[in-house]
């Protein structure tokens, strides 16, 4: 009963929680799927004969099917964040599964472990060819000069880190642990650097599909690098803000200088994030602000790179020097899914290869100036543009881009086109319309694109005509004779190959023939394979014929028809 004055107490309802955003649950759901891709193998080849791995990856599948229905059904945003948080155990979980099975490593894991073994015994790391480290299913990297690379090209940090390692077993397996750690690491990091509902494209970017864990097990040394970059690159035009870097900020420029002194693909990234900060920080500091900032960010990042490069520097220089930059001089042949392809697979070769590395550098070079000319437009696109100078490289493989897509989406979601609103462009007087900076920025694109196009539309110097084939087998050749015909104005040193498919197989030895072809004439080779015979493909294959030159830098081929007798 209510009396009169008194007042009446009505229960009050608990606050509804607000339910996650539907993108959410779709991304969460789609970083769920990514974890299926190859999963399959790894389980048919564990469920053999490891079956605690095979036990492993059964529960992940429960856990991937639990986190589908868990991502669609849960009514917060904190559940899901927690689902996030289930799916990305999942993913590392698969990963470790992955690398117990296949942990053989690729050539570079081999020699980035013997650079390792190299370092603790005390003897030089660069310009010592290893030899015996390749065949047996070991890649090998062949040159234009008929030869192939057996020494270490890549800056010292991961032998450094693999050096502790070496007592876990013989081979690349080091290496393999190293990689695989570092891209946990790195995901971990990413992970946590984003904000909670875009969590899950992490866990996808780095570790869903497979992509990048293969790289790891394969020991690449750019995984290494690209851990380090995470902490760079989430968030990097907030760097320096209000002129000060702070212990924040000088923890990420150490991880600039570390990654660049872990693999090469950092240098290119480099200039552009320290451009895009410059920009940024001169519209809010201005010239001098600015140009301190990022002093101070190239003092700490070139301190931690000396550092790790010390040794090697003084017990080592010439050779150092000359092995962290051997991807840029080694002259290996011609391969990828870029522009070279026409010279490669679309026609019968070019004899101006070297225009294709002319063509990257100046590609990114333009790609830099159009950058800072554009830094309000292309400043979210800092992590991409750089890899599109590999698109014309001599070496245009697809991992130059796939190693480091997880910085593109740490970019993409921390920082955005507003973060560059205010950012400085130069603006000299005749690019003040807009038609004359679209112009300017078709000019600095157009020396490289014109480069492409004059390596691409090459002609092949030699001629080549297979005139006989001698037989180990029925199907199986130990010999060709080729007549040889040298179209263009100079001498050239031909090294010749057979090969079935996309990749570059083993040179030939030139049994009989002039090492040397002058200007104008023709002559017979005698060619043998490097294992004594060639088995012959089946039907249908397409065979080529393929000859570099180093001196210039050239490529012939012609299709041969070569059937199995009787």
């Amino acid at each position: 009963m209510v009396t009169p004055g008194s007042r009446t107490r009505w229960p009050v309802a608990a606050p509804v929680p607000e339910p996650p955003a539907q993108w959410h649950r779709v991304l969460t759901l789609l970083a769920d799927v990514s974890l299926f891709v190859g999963t399959r193998a790894i389980w048919t080849q564990a469920a053999g004969h490891r079956l605690v791995v095979a036990a492993a990856i059964s529960v992940c599948y429960a856990s991937i099917l639990a986190c589908g229905v868990l991502a669609l059904v849960v009514r917060r945003a904190r559940s899901l964040a927690r689902v996030d948080s289930c799916v990305l155990v999942t993913a590392v979980t698969l990963t470790l599964c992955a690398w117990a099975m296949n942990h053989g490593g690729s050539d570079e894991a081999v020699l980035t472990t013997q650079a390792a073994r190299e370092l603790v015994a005390g003897h030089p790391v660069y310009g010592q060819p290893w030899p015996w480290l390749f065949g047996h299913g070991v890649a090998l990297t062949p040159t234009v000069t008929g030869g192939y690379d057996f020494t270490y090209g890549y800056p010292p940090l991961a032998p450094l880190l693999t050096a502790p390692l070496l007592w876990l077993g013989h081979g690349a397996l080091p290496m393999t642990v190293v990689s695989t750690a570092a891209l946990i690491a790195g995901t971990v990091a990413l992970w946590r650097s984003l904000p909670s509902p875009w969590r899950s494209a992490a866990t996808m970017a780095c570790l869903g599909f497979g992509f990048l864990p293969s790289y790891a097990r394969l020991g690449y040394p750019a995984i290494v690098a690209l851990a380090l970059l995470v902490p760079v690159v989430v968030r990097w035009p907030g760097l320096g803000r209000g002129g000060r870097l702070g212990v924040g900020g000088l923890a990420r420029a150490a991880c600039l200088g570390a990654a660049c002194a872990a693999q090469q693909l950092p240098w290119f990234v480099a200039p552009f994030l320290l451009a895009g900060i410059y920009a940024v920080r001169r519209g809010e500091l201005g010239a001098r602000g600015a140009a301190l900032v990022v002093a101070r960010t190239v003092g700490a990042a070139g301190v931690v790179w000396l550092l790790i490069n010390t040794y090697f520097v003084v017990s080592e220089p010439g050779t150092w020097i000359r092995g962290i930059a051997l991807p840029l001089t080694q002259g290996a042949v011609i391969h990828g899914q870029g522009v070279v392809g026409v010279s490669l697979y679309f026609t019968d070769g070019s004899d101006r290869l070297d225009w294709y590395s002319h063509a990257s550098m100046l590609l990114a070079a333009g790609l830099l100036v159009v950058f800072v000319l554009f830094v309000r437009r292309l400043g979210p696109a800092a992590t991409v543009l750089p890899w599109c100078a590999f698109f014309l490289a001599t070496r245009s493989q697809d991992g130059y881009y796939l190693m480091m897509t997880p910085l593109w989406l740490a970019a993409a979601v921390t920082a955005p086109a507003s973060e560059f609103a205010a950012a400085w462009q130069p603006r000299p007087r005749f690019l003040s319309r807009r038609p004359a900076r679209l112009a300017a920025a078709g000019l600095l694109l157009a020396p490289a694109l014109a480069s492409a196009v004059w390596a691409a539309t090459g002609t092949p110097p030699l001629g080549m005509r297979v005139t006989s084939v001698r037989r180990a087998t029925p199907t199986a050749v130990s010999r060709l004779d080729v007549e040889v015909g040298n179209t263009g104005a100079v001498a050239l040193a031909p090294h010749f190959t057979l090969t079935t498919g996309q990749g570059m197989s083993q040179y030939w030895t030139v049994v009989r023939g002039p090492v040397t072809l002058p200007a104008h004439a023709t002559a017979r080779y005698e060619l043998r394979p490097p294992s004594g015979r060639f088995p012959l493909p089946r039907p249908g294959v397409r065979i080529r014929l393929r000859a570099f030159t180093a001196v210039p830098q050239t490529l012939s081929s012609a299709d041969v028809r070569l059937r199995p007798s009787g």
